[in-house]
């Protein structure tokens, strides 16, 4: 039977990790402030503003974060400074929103991107110290609304990555899930649950269309105009970094027990997709763009990202299989990191298919690294 709470879980998979894995990894000499302030300053799109704030959270303040045990509903009151610029990251966006706007911020076009910002706009609501300001709560609210909605819908149910045409991308599944699962466990009861089971629904449903069982990895676009039917590295790390999020959240949630069978398909999920991405892992611990393409380049964006959902799936499930695996692209990863705090080698997140250009550096590669080792810390605890 599942544990009800990843504290729970964590401590019954305790003795099997100290037991079984022989993997030591050595204490990181990057440098974090760095990375830390690269990241905030070129992170201006949605989806890059909403992955430094999860990253902000699970680096710094890992204890608000979705994985921690005890970590929902948060503490109603934060100690002086604490989480302050995830905080802030919340109080800029919903004072810049415009007005009649349903999305917390200009998706590009994207219906799930916004979305990816409204897990910290939920913890500055829930922990206000003015109870009448209900800016927060309200722009919360309307995000979830427009997902639920008002946004296109494929015909199977899977609600749209893209607000011109019915178009679903792997990058949702670190989107809009995650933000709808933490929504309805802060709310809880039937209402509540009903939205972390909406949450699980949305995953599977985006995994009926793009996960590619012939090799055990998510396409990254299907519908519409525009598809890509490669099996794009980053894809597949949205996909697996959003349902871990998902998976945790439903644990420490007031529904665990009752979505036993929704934990053991997430589960299940994210162990395909590693168990497929591994297999092509390169001789320097690094793994390619389009992952399965011999000719393609390597990325470490997309490397850290999928080493940070390896590290956290050990965590919460007790499955080491891929550890050696991400312990050999952590290492490249920090070997990746110049001493001005930049990631170098990584895709061009714009493109999906070129390596950045000199002196240009991935937003979201930079929050990935905060990602990995927050992580690691996290395995290793």
């Amino acid at each position: 039977m599942r544990y009800s709470a990843y504290c729970f879980v964590l401590a019954l998979h305790l003795p099997l990790l100290v037991h079984c894995t022989p993997t030591v990894i050595p204490r990181s000499t990057l440098p974090p402030t760095q990375v830390r302030a690269n990241a905030i300053n070129i992170s201006t799109h949605s989806w890059e503003i909403g992955t430094l704030a999860e990253a902000l959270t699970e680096y710094e303040w890992p204890t608000l974060g979705v994985f921690a045990c005890g970590s929902i509903p948060p503490p109603g009151k934060l100690r002086e400074g604490q989480a302050a610029d995830v905080l802030s990251i919340a109080e800029k966006v919903v004072a810049e929103k415009t007005a009649g706007s349903l999305p917390l911020i200009n998706g590009d076009g994207a219906v799930g991107d916004p979305a990816s910002i409204g897990v910290s706009v939920l913890l500055r609501n829930w922990t206000l110290r003015n109870h009448e300001d209900t800016s927060f709560a309200d722009a919360a609210s309307q995000q979830l609304d427009y997902l639920l909605h008002v946004a296109p819908r494929a015909p199977n149910g899977a609600i749209s990555h893209r607000e011109s045409q019915v178009q679903l991308w792997a990058d949702f599944i670190s989107m809009g899930p995650p933000f709808i699962a933490y929504y309805g466990a802060l709310e809880g009861g039937t209402d509540g649950d009903a939205l972390l089971q909406v949450a699980y629904d949305q995953v599977r449903l985006y995994r009926d269309v793009l996960f590619d069982s012939s090799v055990g990895l998510w396409r990254h676009i299907d519908l519409g105009e525009g598809t890509d039917p490669t099996h794009w590295g980053t894809g597949n790390a949205w996909a697996a970094a959003g349902a871990l999020r998902v998976l945790a959240t439903i644990q420490s949630s007031s529904a665990a027990e009752s979505m036993e069978s929704q934990q053991d398909n997430l589960e299940q999920w994210v162990q395909q997709t590693l168990d497929g991405v591994w297999r092509f892992q390169q001789p320097n611990g690094g793994l390619l763009n389009y992952l399965d393409q011999p000719d393609s380049f390597l990325d470490t964006s997309s490397t850290a990202l999928l080493a940070a959902s390896t590290f956290r799936f050990a965590s919460i499930t007790g499955n080491d299989t891929h550890i050696p695996a991400a312990t050999l692209a952590l290492q490249l990863i920090r070997n990746s990191i110049d001493d001005q705090g930049w990631l170098q080698h990584t895709v061009d997140p714009l493109t999906f298919s070129k390596t950045s250009k000199p002196g240009k550096y991935s937003p979201e590669g930079q929050s990935f690294v905060l990602l990995l080792e927050a992580a690691v810390s996290a395995w290793q605890a």
